[in-house]
C-alpha cells in the first residue's frame, strides 16, 4: 500500500507528536501500555522520523512517550466512567488526527465520531478503517455545523486530547457553553497544563519536532475555577500522570515519577471532566 506523505513544520506534522508518543511507549513499557496500531500507523506515513529516532533512547524523550500514553489511559477511563451509565452513547473525539480512542472504548453499542479539518480527516480514512457504527466529520472545531451531526438521544461524551492548547480561551469558553446548551446529560473531557507548562510545550516539544509558527494560548491554572463558566455545568480535574494510575511498570524508575510530580504540581497537567446537567 502507498504510503501517505505528511510535511514537516505543518499543522499534519503535530499528528506525529502523539502518533509517534504512543508508538515509543508500547515498545519501551509494554506492561503499562499497549497501543497495537501505532506501530502500524507510524508504518504508514511517508515522514521523516530519523531525528526522532535518534533522541528516542534519551531521558526526556521516554518520559514524551509516558506522557502521551498516560492521557490516553486517563481519557480512556473517563470515557469506560460514563459508559457504564450511558450503554449505547455517542463518543465524540474532537481533533481526532490519527488517535483511535473511541474504538478502544466501544462496548459495541456505541457510536463513534471524529471530528478533524479536511486534510486530517483525508489521511485518516486513507490509513484507519472506520467501523460500521462510526462516521468521520471534516470540520473545524470552531464552526458549530459539526455538531449537527452529533445525536444525543442515549448520551453523547466528547473529548480533546492536546487540542485545546492551540485555542484562545474565549473560543474554549464559547465552545463548552454550545456544548453545554446543546447536549444536556452529556460530558466533555480534555487536558490542559498551566502557564510554564504550555510554553514549555512550545519551546521544547515543537521545536524537537521541527514544527514552527504555532502559538499554544489556552491555559489553566486553576481548573476548577477558571473554567466554572455556568451553573449548568459542573467541573472536576485530575492530576494528568499520577492521577488516575500508579505508573508502575518494571522499567519506569524513580526519575520518571519524580518528573512526573513535577508536571502535576508545577506545570499543572491536568486531565478535566465537565458533565453538562
Amino acid at each position: 500500500m502507498d504510503k501517505i506523505k505528511i510535511e514537516k513544520n505543518t499543522v499534519q506534522g503535530t499528528l506525529i507528536i502523539p502518533l509517534y508518543g504512543r508508538k515509543m511507549c508500547s515498545e519501551k513499557f509494554p506492561d503499562l501500555y499497549k497501543d497495537n496500531s501505532a506501530k502500524e500507523l507510524c508504518e504508514r506515513l511517508d515522514y521523516d522520523f530519523s531525528e526522532i529516532e535518534k533522541k528516542s533512547n534519551s531521558f526526556l524523550y521516554e518520559f514524551g512517550a509516558l506522557e502521551a500514553a498516560m492521557r490516553q489511559l486517563d481519557i480512556i477511563s473517563e470515557i469506560k466512567d460514563y459508559l457504564k451509565k450511558h450503554t449505547k452513547a455517542t463518543i465524540v473525539n474532537l481533533g481526532c488526527g490519527l488517535d483511535e480512542t473511541g474504538k478502544a472504548c466501544d462496548n459495541g453499542l456505541c457510536q463513534i465520531v471524529n471530528v478533524d479539518f479536511p486534510d486530517i480527516i483525508e489521511i485518516r480514512k486513507k490509513i484507519i478503517p472506520n467501523r460500521d457504527s462510526e462516521i468521520n466529520i471534516s470540520c473545524n472545531l470552531k464552526d458549530y455545523s459539526w455538531m449537527k451531526h452529533v445525536d444525543n438521544s442515549k448520551g453523547v461524551i466528547f473529548f480533546a486530547a492536546g487540542v485545546f492548547h492551540y485555542f484562545k480561551i474565549e473560543e474554549v469558553k464559547s465552545l463548552i457553553l454550545e456544548l453545554a446548551k446543546r447536549y444536556k446529560g452529556g460530558c466533555l473531557i480534555f487536558d490542559s497544563v498551566g502557564e510554564l507548562g504550555v510554553k514549555l510545550l512550545m519551546k521544547t516539544t515543537l521545536k524537537n519536532m521541527g514544527i514552527s509558527g504555532i502559538d499554544g494560548l489556552f491555559y489553566l491554572n486553576n481548573p476548577l475555577k477558571e473554567i466554572n463558566w455556568s451553573n449548568e455545568i459542573k467541573v472536576s480535574s485530575k492530576p494528568y500522570m499520577l492521577g488516575y494510575y500508579n505508573m508502575r511498570s518494571p522499567n519506569i524508575f524513580f526519575s520518571h515519577r519524580l518528573l512526573a510530580n513535577i508536571c502535576d504540581n508545577f506545570l499543572k497537567m491536568a486531565i478535566n471532566r465537565i458533565d453538562f446537567k
